[in-house]
């Protein structure tokens, strides 16, 4: 099985959310509330911010809000009724409209722009999208495949720090970023299709 970084730093996450967590659930907050709140914040956020060059701004706001992320999942898992299958597919689903949300964004920026740069971003785009349908549509089959180098959690990092540092004016930052989405996520994409195929 192909490791993910993310695994690594998983608990350490868990424990310092959790109380957070609690919190909201005893205001009155829902997981599924946060889910949605959350990834209607980082659509608007993206398209917002980013195709008129507010990178840093936008990069920060962003982030705010995909913590959200972190929060309904520990919400769902400590409150009385548990994780529910309709949560499960919501978070999922919401998590893919916003991944693709950001990069979206990123790339109306560069077709304004005349940069090619837009191109790697489409690829970035593609693997994203293929990478969790490989995973959805093994666990159809009972095949376990959420291994790969680079996941979510992953990804995202690599977009929003991009991002970020070039709204600081970093050079070429927002181009390696973009590569390295790229490449980890053609990689990430082969590595599940392996998986796959060793299990059938």
């Amino acid at each position: 099985m192909y490791p993910m970084i993310s695994e690594v730093l998983k608990p350490a996450v868990t424990r310092l959310i959790s109380p957070v967590a609690r919190f909201f659930l005893r205001i009155g907050l829902t997981p599924n509330s946060v889910t949605a709140v959350g990834a209607i914040c980082v659509v608007a956020s993206a398209f917002y911010f980013f195709p008129t060059d507010q990178f840093f701004v936008g990069t920060l706001v962003i982030t705010f809000f995909m913590l959200s992320d972190l929060f309904d999942g520990a919400m769902a898992r400590i409150s009385s009724q548990g994780p529910s299958k309709w949560g499960g597919f919501l978070d999922s689903t919401v998590d893919r409209v916003s991944d693709s949300a950001i990069i979206c964004a990123i790339t109306i920026y560069l077709i304004r722009k005349s940069d090619q740069l837009s191109i790697v971003y489409l690829i970035a785009l593609v693997t994203g999208m293929l990478i969790p349908y490989i995973r959805a549509k093994a666990e159809s089959m009972d095949i376990v495949c959420s291994g790969g180098i680079a996941e979510r959690t992953e990804r995202a990092v690599i977009v929003l720090v991009g991002s970020g540092f070039h709204g600081l004016g970093v050079p070429f930052v927002l181009s390696i970023s973009a590569w390295v989405l790229a490449i980890l996520g053609v990689i990430t994409t082969f590595q599940r299709l392996i998986i796959v195929k060793r299990a059938i």
